[in-house]
């Protein structure tokens, strides 16, 4: 797969005459995987090879400076889940007021016809694009035939008679709803960081944690989960929380991981989180023994 940072001047021969779907994509759910292998059919049909045109970083974190939580999955994850699919390349825009001012005409011809060359382009039924978001499907249509490209609206996957959306992952995520939103993904849903110094509070109640900042993921229900955790190529099951710690007086918002049988120092190493189970909501305890009971409680309970 081949990866193309801000749309290089020269056209690739990969990306040229190729079959591409537009979008954020973000966490690459089951929806997003329908679209792609219905754009991968038709490469495989006219003998195209298949590209995803993606932002960084996404929109509406552009636009809105104040949203802070809001990606189910970071870059990185987002490019190793379209790797899996085996997507022949990606064009990754920068997301910057530069591109954001782009007519939608403007779009079509500079980055679609001259940059990329596509002759398939698959776009969501809301898809959106250009200034103030005044491109759209019609936009796209009125244009095939001067510039030679067919573009395709991707059928949608429904669950419970609703299209399957990024959105309605977010909102799962942020319930506790762990268990729907693995289902929506096709896996679990995880959050990948480095792990950071923390107090060592785990370290003298008997709970060796490892911390991590959420950065920009989207906040899940403050609380204690069962978890997977990926060290290197090894899996470990442990229990994590994510909150501020009342019981501590804390005011930062944190990840810790207790990995079970696990002695060595992760400092600054990178550990990927996946979630299985949602346990129980963040709360503050009297005293620090009344807070151990309650993590083997929830130790037991995310063993079995």
């Amino acid at each position: 797969m081949i990866i193309f940072n801000n749309l290089p001047n020269k056209i690739n021969k990969r990306t040229r005459r190729s079959v591409v779907a537009i979008g954020n994509f973000d966490g690459l759910h089951l929806g997003h995987k329908k679209v792609l292998r219905q754009a991968k059919i038709k490469a495989k049909k006219n003998n195209l090879d298949l590209g995803v045109v993606t932002f960084e970083p996404v929109p509406v974190m552009f636009f809105n400076k104040n949203i802070k939580n809001h990606r189910i999955n970071n870059f990185n994850q987002k490019i190793e889940e379209l790797k899996k699919l085996k997507v022949d390349f990606i064009n990754i825009i920068k997301f910057n007021k530069k591109f954001s001012n782009l007519k939608p005409e403007e779009f079509i011809k500079k980055i679609l016809v001259k940059k990329i060359k596509a002759k398939f382009i698959f776009i969501s039924k809301n898809f959106k694009f250009g200034k103030n978001r005044k491109g759209n499907i019609e936009t796209l249509k009125n244009n095939e035939a001067l510039y030679s490209y067919k573009s395709i609206v991707a059928e949608p996957l429904k669950k419970n008679n609703k299209i399957l959306s990024s959105t309605i992952i977010r909102n799962k995520i942020s319930k506790g709803e762990i268990n729907e939103a693995n289902k929506c993904l096709g896996r679990l849903w995880s959050i990948e960081g480095k792990v950071i110094s923390g107090s060592k509070r785990g370290r003298k109640i008997g709970f060796r944690t490892c911390n991590i900042n959420l950065k920009n993921y989207i906040m899940p229900q403050l609380g204690v989960y069962a978890v997977n955790i990926l060290l290197g190529k090894k899996f470990k099951k442990g229990i994590a929380n994510i909150g501020f710690r009342p019981t501590f007086k804390g005011k930062k918002l944190l990840l810790e991981v207790n990995i079970f049988g696990l002695k060595e120092n992760l400092y600054k190493k990178t550990i990927k989180v996946s979630f299985i189970k949602f346990i129980r909501k963040e709360k503050k305890f009297k005293n620090i023994n009344e807070l151990k009971i309650q993590i083997k409680k929830d130790i037991k309970l995310a063993k079995k």
